[in-house]
């Protein structure tokens, strides 16, 4: 089944693009080709195949939730005292950025 100028249109509007009479020529086939080899695909018996999420055999790890003691509260002054850049008031100065 070729695609025709309509469909191709159609496809790149969804796409937000602007193509040529000579890109929509081209895409045609091309969309066209790709379509072919999808159906081509579908023929392929994968009744025996299991079905699989992921190839690699990776899994989730997971931990248990526990609920532990939050850390302390540090005030402003803390705070600040733990950067090594120059301080402006309650404030860390750093450079501009433009």
């Amino acid at each position: 089944m070729k695609l025709t100028k309509e469909q191709v249109l159609k496809i790149a509007g969804l796409a937000r693009l602007k193509l040529t009479d000579e890109e929509v020529s081209r895409l045609s086939n091309e969309l066209t080709d790709i379509l072919t080899y999808v159906e081509m695909l579908s023929e392929v018996d994968t009744s025996n195949v299991p079905i699989t999420s992921q190839v690699t055999g990776l899994s989730n790890v997971l931990r248990e939730d526990r609920v532990r003691a939050a850390l302390p509260r540090l005030g402003g002054e803390e705070l600040l005292s733990c950067s090594p850049l120059p301080k402006d008031g309650n404030q860390i100065r750093v450079k501009r950025v433009l």
